[in-house]
C-alpha cells in the first residue's frame, strides 16, 4: 500500500498524540481518518457545486426573469472585473 510521510511541528505532533490518546486510537489511524474526512468533504462540495450549476443552467431563463438587474449588460460582456 502506498504511504506518505508527513512532517509536523513538535507542537502539532504533541497535539496529535494527545488527541489520539483521548480517542483511544493510534496517531496513524487519527491522521488517516482526518484525511479521509477531508477527501469526503471535498467530494461532497464538488458534487454540490456541480448540482447547483446544472440547476442554474436548467433554470437560467427563470433566474434572468426573476432577477433582471443581476443580468450582465451587453456592454460589460467579455470584460473582466
Amino acid at each position: 500500500m502506498p504511504a506518505l510521510n508527513v512532517e509536523f511541528s513538535d507542537r502539532e505532533l504533541e497535539d496529535l498524540r494527545q488527541i489520539a490518546k483521548e480517542r483511544g486510537t493510534s496517531m496513524k489511524a487519527l491522521v488517516r481518518e482526518a484525511a479521509a474526512a477531508d477527501i469526503a468533504r471535498h467530494r461532497a462540495l464538488q458534487e454540490g457545486a456541480d448540482a447547483f450549476r446544472r440547476f442554474f443552467a436548467t433554470h437560467a431563463e427563470e433566474f434572468a426573469a426573476a432577477f433582471p438587474d443581476d443580468e450582465p449588460s451587453a456592454t460589460s460582456e467579455g470584460r473582466g472585473a
